[in-house]
């Protein structure tokens, strides 16, 4: 029997399939349109367990499940790497196709971990509920703007959205011109309205996803809870396939770029080309710290030194990404050594100012 290898440029309504016949080194190229189980019956013609090289685009959750329907064994490439070690000039469908068939010929194909479908499924309860976070935080900060332009603002209370602060605002809120002061109800009709979507979200994941014990042993860092203990673990996958927690600091986004030459080390923002959701609760448990820093239980740990030392120094942005990365590189550690949290010892842990 012929061995082959596959590889996939995938659109939004067709897909590009290069095939490698490997005994004869025939190659070839077939459209597939997206239709339901299209991909299915063309991969069904190839040996079991033929590997298939794909980028990782928008749709590919579903051109996954086909592949592995068909008895094949998706490869999702990192993009990104793989059209630089391709070296095209030009860029055509064929191109695409036949410079992935010859990565995965080669051996040299920049793969990236391929969670399995349950977990892909599992993923979008945490990953709406941040959506949804951020719809919130939007409105918030769209209410406390319309304020500012009239010179309102409410002092009593650091949170005017809950309990008495948010009675206060409702009387604030009278005070605003007639069109306005109606605009910003209809914003508060749906904050509110977003808040019980949360919660039902929050209470939906409790039911699906059982704390295991990595993320009971996440839980041990400051300012992680459940929801971000789940977000984490999911996120993450398994810790071994960071080698270092520098890997899996780069891969959270929770460290900067850097830019050195002559002698002269540039530190810019944190990575955009990361994990968005383990930037995102990385970032959470950080400003966790950051409100309860000069709390009693909190002005003794680690953590509290770190944000107070760099935001005297460098201001609050800083102060709280050092957190986050201090956070992300403890929680690589009580994974990949199944302990919990350890205080470390603040004074020789305190990162250098930059």
């Amino acid at each position: 029997m012929d061995n082959y290898i596959v590889s996939c440029d995938a659109h939004k309504r067709y897909s590009l399939f290069g095939t490698l016949n490997l005994s004869n080194q025939a190659r070839t190229h077939s459209r597939v349109e997206h239709t339901p189980g299209a991909i299915r019956a063309f991969l069904a013609k190839m040996p079991a367990g033929t590997p298939v090289a794909l980028e990782a685009v928008g749709n590919w959750y579903w051109i996954v499940d086909e592949i592995e329907a068909a008895g094949c064994l998706p490869l999702m490439a990192n993009a990104g790497k793989a059209k630089v070690m391709m070296g095209h000039v030009d860029k055509t469908d064929k191109l695409d196709a036949d410079g992935l068939l010859t990565l995965l010929q080669t051996g040299t194909l920049p793969t990236v971990w391929l969670p399995p479908g349950a977990l892909r499924d599992a993923r979008e309860l945490h990953r709406t509920r941040m959506a949804l976070c951020k719809e919130r935080t939007g409105l918030k900060n769209r209410v406390q703007a319309t304020l500012a332009k009239y010179a309102l603002s409410i002092d009593e209370e650091t949170d005017i959205f809950t309990g008495k602060g948010r009675e206060r605002l409702e009387l604030t809120v009278q005070s605003l011109p007639p069109e306005t002061g109606r605009c910003v109800q209809q914003e508060l009709q749906v904050l509110d309205y977003l808040q019980q979507q949360i919660r039902a979200m929050e209470k939906r994941i409790r039911e699906c996803v059982k704390l295991t014990t990595t993320m009971q042993l996440l839980k041990t860092l400051p300012g992680i809870g459940d929801i971000l203990a789940i977000v984490i673990a999911l996120e993450m996958g398994p810790a071994d396939r960071f080698a270092r927690p520098e890997q899996f600091c780069s891969y959270c986004g929770t460290v900067p770029k850097v830019k050195s030459s002559g002698g002269i080390t540039r530190y810019g923002h944190t990575r955009q080309e990361c994990n968005h959701y383990l930037k995102w609760a990385f970032f959470e448990a950080a400003n966790v710290t950051a409100r309860l820093h000069t709390h009693p239980s909190w002005c003794n740990r680690h953590v509290a030194h770190v944000y107070e030392r760099l935001r005297k120094h460098k201001g609050h942005g800083v102060a709280v990404g050092a957190v986050a990365r201090h956070l992300s590189e403890a929680a690589y550690a009580v994974v990949k050594h199944n302990q919990p949290y350890r205080e470390p010892n603040s004074r020789k842990g305190l990162p250098k100012q930059r």
